[in-house]
């Protein structure tokens, strides 16, 4: 069975890629030119290389397959680059399911996320839309929202090794956020955390099967954690040990709305106000139907950090 993958590059798409050729699926992946060495297994994928923007190149990487993801997302936009939420989550998943209806393949798994919102930041209202979108069409499609995503980085983009690098490594106290003026509920904001390989494998297990045809699951760890019990851990799995301190999210937003443009500052307004919400669900009856065991959010699982 032949599987287009749009988005096979970055963290979660290297794993998706990885259990699809472990159960003896055909990939089509889409890579832009010079990023062929980011692919996983590559002598076992069919390559095109082009641009996520250009139809020709989604056409040839599609045509034939049985079965589309589209896995493509950023969790930062960059406007000045033309590196926007717009473009990648919303136009690029628009073209690929109109190309798709042209070509009448049927079968679309699209990533989205936990917390998607028509109101809320431009992240989430442009994962909505594309779900909309899609939701609009007689796709036999499936949309997955996962909540924050953890696992072996393998050198890419990953929550918990860029907490690591941003602030556990940094010599100064981890901030406790809160809003308001009483700093009681200092970080307890919370969130589920969701091992990569499990959700490669809800990705996977979900291709073949007719039951989930036009629903959406949203895919959480066995347990939520505090923004503070999520630093204490983070902390004691790459060996240090952290002083926090209580910090007004008004204090953040206001340096992140003149830095926001500037990569190396570690968070922008929008991560800040979608943090502060909280990012939980419970996906129990999502593992039981699909027939998988989590992976816990424990120093054990979180060994890479370390490295």
């Amino acid at each position: 069975m032949k599987i287009a993958v749009l988005g096979a590059t970055g963290f979660i798409g290297s794993y998706i890629l990885d259990s699809l050729i472990e159960k003896g699926f055909e990939p089509s992946v889409l890579v832009r030119e010079g990023s062929e060495d980011k692919l996983s297994q590559s002598e076992k994928c069919r390559i095109v290389t082009g641009d996520i923007q250009d139809e020709q190149a989604i056409n040839e990487t599609i045509n034939g397959t049985d079965c589309i993801i589209f896995n493509i997302g950023i969790i930062r936009q960059f406007p000045h680059q033309r590196i926007t939420f717009d473009e990648l989550h919303l136009q690029s998943a628009k073209r690929t399911i109109d190309i798709a209806l042209q070509l009448n393949i049927k079968r679309f798994i699209l990533m989205s996320a936990n917390g998607v919102s028509p109101h809320g930041t431009e992240y989430q209202k442009t994962k909505y839309l594309a779900e909309k979108y899609l939701k609009k069409t007689d796709l036999d499609w499936t949309i997955f929202r996962p909540s924050l995503v953890f696992g072996p980085s393998r050198g890419k983009i990953e929550f918990c090794t860029q907490l690591r690098d941003d602030l556990i490594d940094l010599p100064l106290p981890a901030p406790l956020f809160y809003t308001g003026l009483s700093p009681l509920h200092a970080g307890q904001f919370k969130i589920s955390p969701i091992h990569v390989k499990n959700v490669a494998e809800f990705f996977t297990r979900s291709i073949s099967d007719s039951s989930t045809f036009g629903e959406c699951y949203h895919l959480g760890g066995s347990e939520d954690f505090s923004w503070k019990e999520l630093i204490s851990i983070i902390a004691k799995a790459s060996g240090k040990t952290k002083l926090k301190i209580p910090t007004p999210a008004f204090i953040i937003k206001t340096l992140a709305s003149l830095l926001d443009d500037f990569s190396w500052f570690p968070i922008t307004r929008d991560q800040l106000n979608m943090l502060l919400e909280g990012n939980t669900c419970d996906s129990k009856e999502a593992f039981k139907k699909f027939g998988i065991k989590p992976i816990p959010f424990i120093q054990s699982n979180l060994t890479y950090l370390k490295e």
